[in-house]
């Protein structure tokens, strides 16, 4: 079997989706999976995408191995440090779902995994129509919630949540990312284990605070693997769905 692709998204902006994706991919690239990232729009840019690069990083990868998919890995880049619609608007243009939809398309036919990465949230707007979650769920992709392990992550990780099911989105899980050393340890702990008592969504781990990205893997290593074995989980339960009594 393997990972068809995955959207990875987040609780709030500045959460670790980036991260994330970067070393899921890298994961299953050592597994000996032709993997890559891909991200919908990115704000805040002039020139190639912040996330992409770090991405690559995190793979331990050159950017020349993908140059000749870059506009596909990133579909919309956008100058204006704002949501995805906001940022299109002050450019005068409108972003367009089937040109999102025909890049994924094309880099699903050439790797074995396509690694999304979203924008902010699953609620954050595209355009003046269409919702991230919106597209998410006319692709089917099953998602990972990230995170930012903190005072407030409860709250904001349950919505999260929510929503997702809502649209009867496979969840595969929840990583709890701890974005400063200084945040409290009680809170720290308590967090993964009150939204698994209210979601009874999977816990995939959690990750320290660092800026070591070769420790950053080893501590998320067991993280991609309870991954893989969520996404291994589903796609059988819903083999046996399809195929009835």
């Amino acid at each position: 079997m393997r990972m068809r692709a995955v959207f990875i998204t987040g609780t709030d902006t500045g959460v670790g989706k980036t991260m994330v994706a970067g070393l899921l991919a890298r994961y299953l690239r050592a597994q000996g999976h032709q993997a890559v990232t891909q991200k919908w729009v990115q704000t805040g840019t002039c020139d190639f995408p912040s996330d992409l690069p770090t991405h690559l990083d995190l793979m331990d990868v050159k950017r020349e191995a993908f140059q000749a998919y870059e506009a596909d890995m990133n579909p919309y880049a956008l100058e204006l440090a704002a949501s995805p619609h906001l940022a299109a608007a002050h450019e005068n243009i409108r972003i367009d779902t089937r040109k999102i939809v025909a890049s994924f398309r094309r880099l699903s036919r050439r790797f074995d995994t396509v690694i999304v990465e979203g924008a902010g949230g699953i609620l954050v707007p595209l355009n003046r129509k269409k919702l991230f979650v919106d597209l998410v769920e006319s692709l089917a992709l099953p998602v990972v919630v990230v995170a930012a392990n903190k005072l407030g992550a409860i709250n904001h990780t349950l919505l999260t949540l929510e929503a997702l099911r809502r649209r009867s989105i496979t969840v595969l899980g929840v990583v709890f990312n701890t974005l400063d050393r200084q945040q409290d340890e009680i809170v720290l702990r308590d967090n993964p284990k009150i939204v698994h008592a209210f979601a009874r969504t999977p816990i995939l781990g959690q990750l320290p605070w660092s800026t070591d990205f070769k420790r950053l893997y080893h501590d998320f290593e067991p993280v991609a693997k309870r991954i893989w074995l969520e996404y291994a989980r589903t796609q059988r339960s819903e083999s046996v769905d399809r195929k009835g009594p």
